[in-house]
């Protein structure tokens, strides 16, 4: 009797034991994976240097340590120092990266040591001594200043080169350099911060350049041109908005003469609209005299206050970072209007009525539906949508089904709209469309060219909004084409819209929701300094109108 008891026993033993095993075999394995992860973690996060992991570089590098060729490894996202894992300790201390401060006596004049970094050099580069190319060999035989960006030939490199003061190079108006927030550091430490006087040293023509990069946006361009950014600016002056808000990063400025600082936002309109919200914020707080030009490098998906700014329709890493320093340099400035959008809901409620700002364009029907639409499904898989293409293409496939289904007929039903306190009879539309840019839908010019004198085209400085009103999905495809024009409602310096029955979507900027009975009432708050680009023309340009366009966007006196 005890034969087949003991044998149950041992089954018994044995099926834990098969069943345990990989279990902890398993568990032992992930821990010593995390362990490993946390140490290379600790590693990358070393206070020397911003390391960036690479599995595979894209062009031949060097282990700026031990020489050798390397396929992988890490690079420094803020001085491009390359190296293998192996020597990623070795690399931390011998070769010092980028300082973002420096030693100076108050009141000196800021200076900066050449900083070289020896190998990887761009094949594109110059010998400032000898003037042929750098970086044709393919080892670590160049040196780059990782402040003015010179290159110079190991041959070359003479001794005043290694103690000679570096000059920033080209960018040295956008730059804030090392030296002046040390300044900064020791006169707060005084209570004696006079900004101006200190950045009277730096030149007439110094407008220091903060970035603010949304990584998120568009088709998820914001961490190479952080790293891009940060190799030739001081890092402190780049920021990613995944990490710190606009409203920190902006505290930057208090440490910056006012009227001179210059703000790049790499993102979407939403990103824009953010960060123009902190300056607001900002000035509330007790910064009034805070005068920021903010210029757009577009990462989203319809770019329109970019198109309208002549920044163009999209990034997709055409024009080089250089370059887009430079245009920023030249950009001309200009005033944009900002509005309050107040939706009140219907009857008696204990919330307060929500509030938001607008820059570019409000809407109710068909378009504010795609976008619904849109955002719910990008909002369940963020991964599939960081594609600009593959976005448009959602887009066109949630107007494309509405163009059937028709869910926002019969809108002149269901609203009613004042113009400046004065009623307006709507047509059988199923869309209205409240405009402050020229630009809406990814490009399209819903307001200009429709031959009419009693309407003036459209401006975003003059503090009047422009509404028209669209018959559907199909009408809205057909004015994106220039098959049709829309519906011109109006111009008013106040726009009410009364939303009597139903629930309808709704979008400020891009930013939609699904609304119930409510009052919304759009009304002027503010405007901000913007930088033109007058240089290229947006993508509904022609050259007949460039000329009275560019006009239009400059500032008034």
């Amino acid at each position: 009797m005890e034969e087949p008891e003991t044998w149950s026993t041992g089954l018994i033993i044995w099926t834990a034991v098969a069943v345990l095993l990989p279990v902890l075999i398993t568990l032992w394995c992930s821990v010593q994976r995390s362990r490993r992860q946390q140490l290379r973690s600790n590693i990358f996060q070393a206070e020397k240097h911003c390391w960036k992991e690479t599995d595979l570089f894209s062009k031949p590098t060097y282990c700026s340590v031990c020489g050798l060729h390397i396929l992988g490894g890490a690079h420094c996202l803020c001085c491009g120092l390359c190296t293998d894992e192996v020597c990623l300790n070795k690399a931390n201390s011998r070769f010092p990266c980028k300082e973002i401060m420096m030693r100076t006596e108050v009141g000196n004049a800021p200076y900066q040591r050449h900083h070289w970094v020896r190998g990887n050099v761009p094949l594109c580069s110059l010998c400032v001594v000898c003037g042929l190319q750098c970086g044709s060999q393919p080892k670590l035989c160049d040196y780059r200043c990782v402040w003015c960006q010179r290159t110079v030939h190991d041959d070359c490199m003479q001794n005043d080169l290694k103690t000679e003061d570096c000059d920033f190079g080209e960018f040295r108006n956008l730059i804030v350099p090392p030296s002046y927030l040390s300044a900064v550091s020791q006169m707060k430490k005084g209570k004696t911060a006079d900004y101006e006087k200190l950045a009277s040293s730096m030149g007439a023509h110094w407008t220091p350049l903060i970035v603010m990069a949304n990584t998120r946006s568009g088709n998820n361009m914001g961490e190479v041109l952080l790293s891009e950014f940060k190799s030739l600016l001081n890092p402190v002056q780049v920021f990613d908005l995944n990490k710190i808000s606009p409203f920190k990063a902006l505290q930057l400025c208090t440490l910056l003469p006012a009227n001179t600082v210059k703000v790049l936002v790499c993102g979407g309109d939403g990103t824009v609209g953010w960060v123009l919200d902190a300056v607001d914020e900002m000035k509330i707080k007790g910064q009034e005299s805070l005068s920021l030009q903010v210029g757009v490098l577009p990462l989203g998906t319809g770019n329109d206050l970019s198109n309208t700014l002549g920044w163009g329709a999209g990034y997709a890493g055409d024009v080089l970072v250089e370059q887009i320093l430079r245009d920023i340099m030249e950009a001309d400035t200009i005033k944009l209007d900002r509005w309050k959008v107040q939706v009140t809901n219907k009857g008696y409620s204990l919330r307060k009525p929500k509030m938001m700002s607008m820059n570019n364009y409000f809407s109710i029907g068909p378009d504010a539906l795609m976008a619904l639409n849109f955002h719910h499904h990008r909002e369940k898989t963020p991964s599939l949508f960081s594609s600009r293409l593959v976005n448009k293409a959602v887009y066109f496939f949630y107007g494309t089904r509405d163009c059937l289904v028709q869910e926002c007929k019969d809108l002149n039903k269901k609203v009613e709209l004042e113009l400046d306190g004065e009623r307006i009879d709507l047509p059988n539309l199923e869309g209205i469309v409240v405009l402050n840019i020229s630009c809406w839908g990814g490009g399209c010019r819903l307001w200009e060219g429709m031959g009419d004198e009693l309407y003036p085209l459209s401006r975003h400085d003059d503090g009047l909004l422009e509404v028209v009103g669209v018959y559907g999905s199909f009408h809205c495809a057909q004015i994106q084409v220039k098959l049709a024009n829309p519906v011109r409602l109006g111009q008013a310096h106040t726009v009410r819209l009364i939303l009597k029955s139903s629930k309808m979507p709704m979008q400020v900027d891009g930013e939609p929701w699904a609304q119930g009975p409510c009052t919304v009432t759009i009304t002027h708050k503010t405007r901000a300094l913007m930088l033109y680009h007058s240089g290229d023309q947006t993508d509904d340009d022609d050259e007949a109108s460039s000329a009275s366009d560019q006009e239009q966007h400059k500032d008034p006196e």
